[in-house]
């Protein structure tokens, strides 16, 4: 993967497609890091050289007071607002509650402004959107079955967001990538923004372990470049097929990225107006368990 110059600066094409987008979900599989380590973590990479690529910290609301209690220290020393994304338990109306008195009690200082849900059927959605408070945010994990357009539509109509799985920690969990084209061209059609969640650890498409333990299980990993490209030029209703051969590539040199834009195979070019619009319009960010990884491997790529 190059840019124009030859030099390792990021160009202002990687800062427009990775401003804020990685959520770090450091609490979760295959991390599982503890409170502690997850809020010093979080607290290091905001003050680093690569802060600006940091979203928000991703949070179980059931764990809402042990995050205040670990972290209440740090942020006090910051200056900055922490923004939260809280993962919303099975109980719709005690996930707000918590966050209501969670916000009441902290904000601006910590704020809970993203909300991630589980959805399967309309009404879940509905129930959802008439108790969102107007300062939060919400994104449906849908099902992709046979209601998986009904619920697009649903979100819609209700100007909602929606979330994608595009890992684990297995290699059946994660979805093909016709699967995944699917999903981020029904969502362009219908002006459906949306998150991506779990497996997204490397920039291009990979085989590599599922987990860090000695024994993990080794599977196919989907590329967090390939599919914000594959976005960038789903918006701009680019066929199926081109849209697959983007979420495959597994080469660094058929990217280009410069000041102006970034180059597929030298034919196909995405402006900086259209990494701004995909990263508005279309994948707002992506969660993931590790910070340094993404951060490695850009920097191995000479994109950081």
């Amino acid at each position: 993967m190059t840019d124009q110059n030859g030099d390792t600066q990021p160009k202002q094409s990687i800062r427009t497609l990775l401003s804020q987008i990685i959520d770090y979900a450091g609490l979760f599989p295959p991390s599982q890091a503890a409170m502690s380590e997850a809020v010093l973590n979080f607290a290091t990479y905001r003050n680093s050289n690569y802060g600006w690529m940091l979203g928000r910290f991703v949070v179980p609301a059931a764990r809402l007071d042990e995050f205040l209690e670990t972290a209440s220290e740090l942020v006090s020393r910051d200056g900055e607002p922490w923004r939260l994304a809280v993962v919303a338990g099975e109980d719709i109306n005690e996930t707000l509650r918590r966050v209501r008195n969670f916000n009441n009690a902290n904000a601006p200082a910590i704020v809970c402004d993203l909300l991630e849900v589980k959805a399967n059927t309309v009404s879940k959605i509905e129930n959802t959107v008439k108790a969102l408070p107007e300062e939060l945010t919400a994104y449906f994990e849908i099902a992709t079955g046979d209601a998986f357009v009904d619920l697009v539509t649903a979100l819609a109509m209700m100007e909602q967001r929606a979330k994608i799985r595009t890992g684990g920690v297995t290699p059946e969990v994660f979805p093909s990538s016709r699967e995944i084209i699917r999903f981020v061209r029904t969502c362009m059609a219908a002006n459906v923004p949306f998150k991506a969640t779990a497996g997204l650890h490397h920039p291009l498409r990979c085989f590599k372990p599922l987990t860090y333990a000695s024994d993990a299980p080794q599977g196919t990993m989907h590329g967090f470049l390939n599919m914000l490209l594959m976005t960038g030029f789903a918006r701009e209703s680019f066929r199926s097929g081109v849209l697959e051969e983007i979420m495959e590539e597994e080469f660094e040199e058929v990217f280009t990225f410069d000041e102006k834009g970034v180059t597929w195979r030298d034919d196909f070019f995405l402006t900086n107006s259209h990494l701004e619009r995909l990263r508005r319009k279309g994948m707002n960010s992506f969660g993931s368990c590790s910070f340094d990884e993404p951060v490695a491997d850009l920097q191995t790529l000479g994109l950081l």
